[in-house]
């Protein structure tokens, strides 16, 4: 009975960890996944090292082809892709200190 008193308040420092940490995240990256396998042709996305541009291709062996400008396109990993463009610079950016 003890051994179970003295368990119990890391057993429920445990199932609070799991219910505002680690259950959001998990609900956070199945969004995020769905989200990169939907893309196709024509959808505006940013890369994660800053990279924007518009799908013009995508193949099954997880490479998509980016235009960054007219005539100019490049070959990246569907898992580089951070998130769809919308014209805003995503709150998680990290932002410039230069003055």
């Amino acid at each position: 009975m003890q051994m179970l008193q003295a368990a119990m308040p890391i057993l429920m420092m445990f199932g609070i960890f799991y219910f505002i940490i680690l259950r959001p995240q998990a609900r956070k990256q199945k969004e995020f996944q769905a989200m990169i396998a939907k893309l196709g042709k024509g959808d505006e996305v940013y890369t994660r090292g800053g990279v924007i541009g518009k799908i013009t291709g995508v193949s099954d062996d997880g490479l998509v082809v980016l235009e960054i400008q007219e005539k100019v396109r490049i070959r990246i990993l569907r898992s580089y892709i951070e998130g769809k463009w919308d014209g805003k610079v995503p709150q998680n950016a990290p932002q410039s200190n230069a003055a």
